[in-house]
């Protein structure tokens, strides 16, 4: 099929990759020229596992292209995926004047042939209606063409992974020939991988897409919620996590105590489903101590390594871990960076280092250091500070760390490490509701 995707963030570049290779003929769109100049050789303008490979084999095999211009993109295509930023406004609603922008350049090109236009991006529920309207309004033949909503459940750090073998497919569609057609795009995946295709109608779709997302956060808060009652208490929170997790009904993904969940997801989804629940005249107070509990995560944190460093002024702190997550370079809505922030205004000096998101951090925090390894941000320390997750800090030679600081104090936001080990090898050690 000839698709066209507009838009090349974390969804819009790795859908338009998959689709490629999943054989069909995809043009991607996007007006950033930085970005663009990069993806014209072939090079991903942002770090995700395998997505890189993926480009490189399809647009060396043609079927992968990218440009600027939406108009022959639409013109030429028979599908064309919306995939567009959705940011959180200042008063929480999602603000879709991308999306909006989109739908009327694709008014102006759209002709010829019965076309599908999917809203990829997480948008409020009657987004789609939105959207058709806005086409209506600028020109468009209604027979020419159908809205539908197919939400993405993308994990940044396993995006292709998760996009290549879904555990289901959600296509909402409201007429029958938008239903066969999501069908023919999705057909060479669900034939290979079996994977599930749910069918609702468009208005479900939008909404599941949220409530997925608003369930996932519900579930980091609790675990903060255990994990502040297990530090008052003196009871381990991984103990009593992983206990309640066994039971089938719950399940123990996501039930992680730490320093609250970040990225570009979760804080606007959370934020934009609290507004649709008040524009349907819902009482919102679950998301509202969704988002509240999660700001308390980090600020206990804050005040654990405040109360325990006392005057910070002139302290060298190292932080290990700068994107909101591991195996991606993103940093938006970082906790690692509420941290530095923090302690940057009481006059601590901060080294920092991250496998991937260095170079991301730098451009939003020029004035402190960045280390080669996790030994230099350890050499000289007073105090560090695990933010993120990644792999290789649960293989450091903690010994080895423990000699290079200055004063072995160590605060894990992520429960990297393991507390007896760590006071064992002479660490006084600070997780979260161990």
């Amino acid at each position: 099929m000839r698709i066209a995707v507009i838009g090349t963030g974390y969804v819009g570049l790795t859908t338009g990759t998959c689709l490629a290779e999943m054989g069909h003929q995809v043009t991607c769109i996007d007006n950033d020229p930085e970005k663009l100049a990069k993806l014209r050789r072939n090079v991903s303008p942002i770090f995700e596992p395998g997505l890189q490979e993926l480009i490189t084999r399809n647009a060396g095999a043609g079927r992968l292209s990218f440009d600027d211009r939406i108009g022959p993109a639409v013109k030429d295509s028979e599908v064309i995926f919306i995939c567009v930023n959705t940011p959180r406004k200042s008063d929480g609603h999602a603000d879709l004047r991308y999306v909006e922008g989109v739908a009327r350049q694709i008014a102006e090109h759209l002709c010829g042939e019965y076309k599908v236009i999917v809203d990829k991006c997480t948008v409020p529920v009657r987004t789609a209606e939105k959207v058709r309207q806005t086409i209506l309004r600028y020109g468009a033949d209604e027979t020419r063409f159908d809205v539908v909503s197919n939400p993405e459940f993308l994990k940044e750090g396993t995006a292709v992974q998760d996009t290549m073998a879904p555990d289901r497919i959600v296509i909402g569609a409201d007429t029958a020939p938008a239903r066969l057609k999501m069908m023919e795009v999705y057909r060479p995946l669900v034939e290979k991988t079996g994977a599930p295709v749910k069918m609702v109608s468009v208005r479900s779709a939008e909404l599941i897409k949220h409530g997925a997302n608003t369930f996932l956060a519900a579930k980091i808060s609790f675990a903060n919620l255990i994990a502040h009652a297990c530090e008052e208490a003196g009871a381990d929170a991984l103990e009593v996590l992983e206990a309640i997790g066994l039971d089938e009904r719950i399940g123990g993904h996501f039930l992680c105590p730490g320093i609250g969940f970040g990225g570009s997801c979760f804080p606007k989804d959370i934020a934009a489903f609290g507004k649709t629940l008040e524009t349907l005249g819902i009482d919102g107070m679950f998301v509202e101590a969704i988002e509240k509990i999660n700001k308390q995560a980090i600020e206990r944190f804050l005040r654990k390594i405040e109360k325990e460093l006392w005057i910070l002024d002139g302290k060298a702190i190292g932080v290990l871990g700068l994107a909101f997550k591991p195996c991606t370079d993103d940093i938006r809505n970082a906790p690692a960076l509420k941290v530095i922030d923090r302690l940057k205004a009481e006059g601590a000096v901060i080294s920092a280092y991250d496998p991937e998101a260095m170079e991301n951090t730098r451009k939003a925090v020029p004035e402190i250091v960045y280390c080669a390894d996790a030994y230099q941000v350890a050499a000289g320390a007073e105090a560090l500070v695990v933010c993120t997750d990644w792999e290789e800090f649960k293989h450091l030679d903690l010994a080895r760390v423990k000699n290079l600081m200055r004063t072995p104090i160590v605060f894990d936001g992520r429960n990297v490490f393991n507390p007896e080990e760590m006071r064992g090898l002479g660490f006084k050690y600070f997780g979260v509701g161990r």
